[in-house]
């Protein structure tokens, strides 16, 4: 069987490590966390090994929570993103007080990864599907052109939105299947006929439900960190002296790599449901859609049982 990881972006947790996080909210009926549905959804799709990058100062509470549980059914590696994990040559600005955004995450994590990987956000169900379509993709040959051939996980926006409140989307343009660009569109709001944006002169625009976004559910290779290494001191080096809060985000750099014609994207559509805690007010919503999921049988009461 080829090995595969599931990379989960769990480093924005706080400093108030279980004490309200959304991250670590209990959403199952035994308590279950929304990363153990991701992982049991990942091991039962082909995934074999599970990389947390989380922040070095709450791995002891981590492993306690889910790392020491998650550690007896597979595989399990970590990578810890900080500040100061930079390439040779550069230092952190005296005034920066969070690390680089998500592309450095994803990049911590070169040390502990030789095989094809999923990366996700810890605090987002994806569904079942995602994880199959992503894995299928990933143990794939892929055409030796030249190109990065990765892939996406499309979910269509009517899937993505609370009903308590606006979102922000990365609604998706694509050609034949592949990934052309991205438009990060902000206050898109549910709506009795479906979606639509509001911009702050009042202007609104209604939006097509089916269109597919980015929930930032990649499909990347070993291959991939070596650009995402020599994109991030490239980065770092066209900062100015005031850019103390600029980011290496992952989708911008991928964006590059597709506008540069040095990447191909495939988006792989995926019509499952995304839930996810934006705010306070969509845990009681996750958790009556877990207590549904059971009650359907898609999930065992008791995942660990």
């Amino acid at each position: 069987m080829k090995k595969t990881a599931l990379v989960i972006m769990a480093a924005g947790i706080g400093s108030r490590f279980g004490k309200g996080i959304k991250q670590l909210a209990p959403v199952g009926p035994n308590g279950e966390i929304i990363m153990d549905y991701s992982i049991h959804d990942a091991l039962e799709a082909g995934f074999n090994k599970v990389v947390f990058i989380i922040r070095k100062d709450i791995e002891e509470e981590f492993r306690k929570v889910i790392g020491n549980r998650i550690e007896k059914i597979t595989e399990v590696a970590y990578a810890f993103q900080s500040l100061e994990d930079l390439p040779e040559g550069f230092t952190a600005p005296q005034d920066r007080t969070k690390p680089w955004g998500t592309g450095q995450a994803v990049l911590a994590a070169k040390k502990v990864l030789d095989e094809p990987f999923a990366v996700i956000n810890a605090d987002d169900y994806y569904g079942k599907t995602a994880y199959r379509i992503v894995h299928d993709y990933l143990v794939q040959e892929q055409p030796q052109d030249g190109l990065l051939h990765i892939c996406m996980a499309g979910f269509r926006l009517g899937n993505t939105l609370s009903d308590n409140g606006s979102v922000t989307r990365g609604i998706c343009h694509i050609e034949d299947g592949a990934l052309t660009g991205v438009t990060e569109t902000h206050d898109i709001f549910k709506t009795a006929d479906g979606a639509e944006t509001r911009a702050e002169d009042g202007t609104v625009t209604p939006l097509n439900t089916k269109s597919l976004v980015s929930m930032n559910m990649w499909g990347l290779t070993p291959e991939f960190m070596d650009t995402l290494e020599k994109g991030f001191a490239e980065f770092l080096g066209s900062l100015a002296p005031e850019d103390i809060k600029k980011e290496y985000l992952l989708p911008e750099m991928i964006d590059r790599l597709i506008k540069a014609g040095t990447a191909k994207v495939d988006v792989l559509e995926t019509k499952d449901t995304w839930f996810g805690v934006t705010y306070q007010e969509d845990k009681e919503s996750v958790m009556a859609a877990f207590r549904n999921l059971v009650e359907e049988g898609v999930y065992p009461a008791d995942l660990y049982a």
